[in-house]
Parts: structure tokens; C-alpha cells; sequence
């Protein structure tokens, strides 16, 4: 959900079972859990209005979320969805031991759990969704963020572009050298009947 969807950590740990609605195919993001530095966990409202939001969930991922409750998360409405081992919120420390480990694992270097919500932004961009449309999914009150990966998307658009571009030429440099052996036939030659 941090990777498809964009959800901040402290959006995730917030999230309760009753804000999924897999019918609809979306997540309302109504609360975050804050970890203060003196270990307290304070469950907030978010910030702004733009925070409170509804995430559409891409189909790609539903069955694994349809799964994750059964197994992983408090019973009933007002379950949370993301618990501990011990059926407590994960606390942010123990956790990033976990994903340093399994990034580890995976023979992944460098990727931090935040980078997941770059990751499902920088998709939306690429998607060619307007800077309005990535502030709402990204819960932004500016567009400042948005643009980012409009920038980054419209950078990979360039690439794909020039690819393509690559790609035709190509094409078009080996037509014209079966032409010019075309035309270097003798006449009367079988191949020289149109395609």
C-alpha cells in the first residue's frame, strides 16, 4: 500500500479495516499514528483537509489485501490493520530492522521504506495524471511535491520518446538498405513486383 498507493508510514499504522472498502477498491486516509522522540505514540488527525483523503487501491493489489487481514490484522470495523508481532503498533525502530533485513534478503541496497511512497507517486505521475490529481492522492496542499514527479515522469517520458524515436530510424536505415538492393536488381527480376 506505501508502493501502489502512496501512504505515508504513519498513514499506514493509522489505517483501521473499516477505512478499506475493497467493493469500491479504495482507502480512506483519515489518521496517522505520530511516534514523538520521547517513545509516546499520539493518534492525530491529519493536518490539513488535503490529508484526508480516499485512495483509489489499483486491482493489481486487492488480492493481497483482501488476504492481510485474516492474518495479520485486528478483528472487527475498528481493527487496525497493520499490527506488531505482539498485536501492538509496530514501532518505526523495530520495524526499519526488519526492512533493513529483508532488503538485505532481497539483495536490495539502499531503499528505504519512505522511498516505496516516491515509488507509487512517481507511477501515478507516469500515468499522465495532472499535478491537481497527484496533490489529492498524495494528500498535498501545494502542488510544489506533485510537480516533482511530474518532473521525473515527464524526464522518463523524454527517454521513452527518444526511444521510440531510436527504434524508427533503425527501421527506416534498413529499408532503405533493402531498397537500394532492390534497385540494383536487374530488370525483370521477380522481386521487382510491388508488396
Amino acid at each position: 500500500m506505501a508502493g501502489f498507493l502512496g501512504l505515508r508510514w504513519r498513514e499506514l499504522i493509522g489505517l483501521h479495516r473499516r477505512g478499506i472498502d475493497l467493493d469500491q477498491g479504495a482507502a480512506r486516509v483519515r489518521r496517522s499514528v505520530a511516534e514523538l522522540n520521547n517513545g509516546r505514540r499520539e493518534i492525530k488527525a491529519l493536518k490539513s483537509a488535503a490529508g484526508k483523503r480516499t485512495v483509489s487501491i489499483p486491482t493489481l493489489i486487492v488480492p493481497g489485501i483482501r488476504e492481510h487481514p485474516t492474518r495479520y490484522a485486528e478483528p472487527g470495523a475498528d481493527g487496525r490493520v497493520f499490527i506488531g508481532p505482539k498485536g501492538a503498533s509496530p514501532r518505526r525502530n523495530h520495524f526499519n530492522r526488519l526492512w533493513r533485513k529483508a532488503c538485505r534478503d532481497a539483495g536490495v541496497k539502499g531503499l528505504h521504506f519512505h522511498d516505496l511512497r516516491h515509488t507509487g507517486n512517481t507511477l501515478a505521475a507516469s500515468t499522465g495524471a495532472s499535478t491537481r490529481e497527484l496533490m489529492a492522492c498524495m494528500g498535498h496542499i501545494t502542488a510544489r511535491a506533485a510537480l516533482i514527479y511530474q518532473h521525473a515522469s515527464a524526464e522518463r517520458d523524454r527517454l521513452i520518446a527518444d526511444a521510440v524515436s531510436g527504434l524508427v530510424n533503425r527501421g527506416r536505415k534498413k529499408t532503405r538498405t533493402g531498397t537500394e538492393k532492390e534497385d540494383q536488381k536487374p530488370e525483370g527480376h521477380a522481386g521487382d513486383t510491388a508488396d
